[in-house]
């Protein structure tokens, strides 16, 4: 989004005045005080009339700091409407002056819900990062807590390359980087060098501290090169001490091979678009079980890196109230149903779907006869009764017969084939809500939940781009409604 300023600018009003010279292009004050306010207001009135329609939702939250050092604390929500469409909604990016601590942020976020009219029995969890003052928040305001598959990944890999043998191997790597990225004579010299022993014309690529995606992105970029960079080298006798060794080499190509499957699975859990609090269940399954598993030909170094991974990830995601979160969002996924839930609790699972089947039920009632119409002075007229009118009979279904179409619901919904999992769950039970109508209520509770608290980063990244050092004094009431239109328009 370009700043209201834009209008001010010679040769802006140039290019318009050549498209169209009978247009009189309104001043930057006309943007900031009438336009853009007006257009905030019909964004702002939208979407609370389709979240104020959410019958379940999952909020994410994190906290940022702008380029002037103000800090924000975002709120994003997730629901699935009655279409089963999953919505992204951007509620806010307010301006938290208080310091941050946990009951500071408990409140903040129970009146950024009750400014938009949303009441706290219909949230189902929260999805955050690991930092202890959320933490805190969401346990103070009785909340369930998601968390963040993506930053639990990037502790778990860092936990596990707290070797020796990395520290040194991958502080040569980044020097190797480093006299390549400052240096123009090195990069020329690489290219001649790419070319004479056939190599891919790629550039080193540097690693960021928190995207542990980006260390192996570095690891495998040099590896590649690696006989281009040492042809480089073998002619520089300054830089011949950078030269990897055969133990970094070695060193380099076991962390390359443990985290290279790992990548794929970052990016498929924080999308936005599509069902992801499933796939979370099976993804440890798989971690456990095929990727991270400790194969007879990996080094000694690799068997380390692979079983600290899993540890580490098996103990933050074993506590009961996770374990439950999860075995309910997979079982409501016809790709999973019960396939991953552990043998000794599929009975308890299964007895939690009938009880919310049961609220649900009680909640919301499924289809019935349509009563009668009060008398106003628009009904219509009320008709003559039939003689078949004496002979009905209202029944009442008895609560035995209740328990055994629940039951029966369920049972017919699990012995059901399992949706192939490249399909959308969301798609099927479009068709299937039908045939499962107390079922299909619980889908849109559970499988709204996102995987990853990647929404509130990506809020920031749009921050990012509208706080510029050119826009640094915009108020933070401004930047709010900026960052609202960016992500909801």
């Amino acid at each position: 989004m370009r700043p209201t300023s834009t209008v001010d600018n010679a040769g802006f009003k140039k290019m318009v005045n050549t498209l169209d010279k009978r247009y009189a292009l309104p001043s930057r004050h006309h943007f900031s005080r009438v336009a853009l306010p007006a257009l905030f207001n019909k964004c702002h009135a939208e979407v609370a009339n389709e979240v104020a329609k959410a019958e379940y939702f999952a909020i994410t939250t994190d906290l940022w700091s702008s380029r002037t050092m103000e800090p924000y604390i975002s709120l994003t929500i997730h629901y699935i409407d009655s279409d089963f469409r999953l919505n992204t909604k951007c509620l806010q990016t307010a301006f938290i002056p208080e310091d941050h601590t946990g009951q500071n942020i408990a409140n903040g976020l129970r009146e950024a819900l009750a400014a938009w009219g949303l009441n706290e029995e219909k949230l189902i969890c929260i999805t955050s990062d690991n930092a202890s003052n959320i933490k805190l928040a969401a346990e103070l305001n009785g909340w369930i807590r998601l968390q963040c598959f993506g930053h639990r990944l990037h502790l778990a890999i860092e936990n596990a390359m707290k070797d020796p043998r990395i520290d040194r191997a991958m502080g040569v790597c980044k020097k190797v980087v480093s006299s390549f990225s400052y240096s123009w004579k090195k990069k020329r010299a690489l290219t001649e060098a790419q070319r004479q022993l056939n190599l891919p014309e790629h550039s080193l690529k540097t690693e960021c501290p928190t995207r542990w995606g980006s260390r192996q992105a570095m690891v495998d970029r040099v590896l590649e090169q690696q006989k281009a960079i040492a042809h480089v080298f073998s002619s520089d006798r300054r830089a011949r001490h950078l030269s990897l060794t055969w133990q970094d080499i070695d060193v380099l190509e076991a962390i390359n091979k443990s985290l290279s499957p790992l990548v794929e699975f970052t990016d498929a859990l924080s999308g936005e678009k599509y069902v992801s609090i499933s796939f979370l269940k099976p993804t440890l399954h798989l971690f456990n079980n095929q990727i991270l598993e400790v194969q007879d030909e990996d080094t000694d170094l690799a068997k380390s890196i692979k079983l600290k991974i899993v540890d580490y990830l098996n103990d933050k995601y074993s506590d009961t109230a996770t374990q439950e979160l999860l075995d309910m969002a997979s079982a409501l996924d016809p790709r999973f149903k019960l396939k991953y839930v552990n043998e000794d609790n599929r009975g308890s699972i299964e007895d939690r779907l009938i009880a919310e089947m049961k609220t649900v039920m009680e909640n919301v009632p499924l289809e019935t006869a349509a009563t009668p119409a009060e008398d106003t002075e628009d009904a219509p007229k009320k008709k003559k009764k039939g003689l078949g009118s004496f002979f009905k009979v209202t029944t009442v279904t008895p609560p035995q017969q209740q328990d055994q179409a629940i039951a029966s619901e369920l049972q017919s919904y699990l012995q059901r084939e399992i949706l192939d999992a490249e399909e959308d769950p969301l798609k099927w039970w479009t068709e299937s809500q039908r045939l499962y109508p107390r079922l299909s209520n619980l889908a849109r509770k559970y499988l709204c939940i996102p995987a990853t608290s990647s929404s509130s980063e990506r809020v920031f990244s749009t921050s990012g781009n509208i706080v510029t050092c050119l826009r640094s004094s915009l108020k933070p009431d401004h930047v709010n409604r900026l960052v609202f239109l960016a992500k909801n328009l």
